[in-house]
């Protein structure tokens, strides 16, 4: 009796140890995560607070609000949505739509920042209410059959390409300000992302699974001591998140029909996010399993939500961040639950001012080498899509195509499309958006010959 009294005992305390471990597990992978979404939240605040020269205090103000907004949005898509690790954040689609098509108001109305930040939400509401129609018809699951693995291995490719010179630019210091590069951040950028990558291929354990997480705090720690920190957030005025904080949405038929138009952007933007993930997920058989229509359809009416709750709280839209992909392969953070918890977190920030300005203070360069590191696995995963078919003449022409001219617009000054309707400035300077078009357009018309049954 006393033994197997002992026994029960030892299994017990196992079990509870067991428990412990896979607690601390998850709340160190939940952390992780939530460095990830700010470090992908923190930066486009910023940006727009450039572009429309927005005081210091309102750029803290929109920083706040986007925490809030990505936060709950992707919490939304984890646990209504497609139910995987993707999460929503401000990226490339709507910050171009801020800058080229918002630009293009401003000349247009003549109005100042706030009235050009007004009718772009209206343009979000209409995005977020074309994609709830998209879903009520049917059309957002219809649009699967588009992704074919060469364009999601295209896509990806591009998407790197697009924005790993965004990311390089960030991690060595330069900005309109500042045309040179910055000797100290650089070293410190490159030293961060140098780390992550060694970490993530040669690390064991734990070491391997939290890079991202030690890269950043060690980052964080070198830039501070070189005495680069900046103390954006110090002195700003930080409340509670407020309803249309650019004022009350106009209307402008420009925007409206655009952003009708970039809902369907979106779509192919969320499939294609749900297909790469697919690829790294560990019930995916290998890779090789199509994303489920009814996952593609919930997540468009989420997305619409989101977009609806982006133009609320006067934030900039959101959409999948396909970098989740690489982060995912990269650290094997692959289970929901701690990804649910950082979206809590993340979202609850945005009613803590204290941690607005520690935020604040996350340095971007190093945010912009964390990132570049997750990207590198990202294009890895595109082209290991690419290669699931054999790259014969018709798949390797498309593909050339394709990265061709998506890369060769993303070079071409902004000055040569000025002539263009807004709409189509937007697409065909936007390479990532022109290269995926193409490659959707020349693989349906295109078509595989299929072998002669002897």
């Amino acid at each position: 009796m006393k033994e197997k009294q002992g026994k029960q005992a030892k299994q017990d305390r196992l079990g509870k140890q067991e428990r412990q471990r896979l607690g601390w597990n998850e709340g160190i992978g939940a952390l992780q995560w939530l460095v990830f979404l700010l470090a992908n939240a923190v930066t486009l605040p910023i940006v727009i607070g450039q572009i429309y020269h927005l005081p210091s205090d309102e750029v803290v103000s929109l920083m706040q609000r986007t925490f809030l907004v990505a936060g709950l949005g992707s919490f939304l898509q984890g646990w209504l949505g497609h139910r995987l690790p993707v999460p929503d954040g401000p990226a490339g689609t709507w910050l171009g739509v801020f800058a080229i098509l918002g630009a293009e108001v401003a000349k247009q109305s003549g109005g100042g920042a706030y009235h050009t930040l007004q009718v772009l939400e209206t343009g979000m509401i209409t995005a977020g209410v074309m994609l709830l129609l998209f879903v009520a018809t049917g059309l957002t699951a219809r649009m699967m059959s588009l992704f074919t693995p060469l364009v999601t291995g295209s896509y990806l490719l591009l998407l790197g390409l697009q924005l790993g010179g965004v990311f390089l630019q960030g991690m060595l210091g330069l900005s309109a300000d500042q045309p040179h590069v910055d000797a100290v951040t650089a070293i410190v950028s490159i030293d961060v992302f140098v780390l992550i990558l060694f970490l993530s291929i040669k690390g064991r354990g734990w070491v391997k699974n939290y890079a991202v997480f030690i890269g950043i705090i060690l980052g964080c720690i070198l830039y501070y001591a070189l005495g680069k920190g900046s103390g954006m957030g110090a002195d700003a005025s930080i409340g509670m998140p407020q309803l249309f904080a650019w004022g009350a949405p106009r209307w402008d038929t420009g925007i409206v029909i655009s952003s009708a138009i970039i809902a369907l952007i979106l779509v192919s933007n969320t499939i294609a996010s749900i297909a790469a993930m697919k690829q790294v997920m560990p019930d995916s058989s290998g890779g090789e399993e199509e994303p489920d229509p009814k996952a593609v359809s919930r997540s468009g009416a989420v997305g619409g939500v989101i977009q609806l709750l982006s133009a609320l709280f006067s934030t900039v839209g959101t959409v999948p961040l396909s970098s989740a992909v690489g982060f995912v392969r990269m650290t094997g953070q692959t289970k929901l639950r701690p990804f649910l918890i950082a979206c809590i977190l993340m979202a609850g920030v945005a009613f803590v001012p204290i941690l607005i300005r520690l935020m604040a203070l996350l340095p971007s360069p190093v945010a912009y080498a964390s990132v570049m590191a997750s990207f590198v696995n990202l294009v890895g995963v595109g082209l290991q899509s690419i290669a699931k078919d054999t790259l014969d003449q018709r798949r390797t022409y498309i593909l050339g195509i394709t990265l061709l001219i998506g890369s060769g617009s993303m070079i071409l000054p902004a000055s040569v499309f000025e002539t263009m309707p807004s709409v189509f400035r937007y697409v065909f300077g936007n390479g990532l958006i022109l290269g995926t078009i193409i490659a959707i357009v020349m693989e349906q018309i295109w078509k595989e010959k299929r072998k002669a049954v002897q």
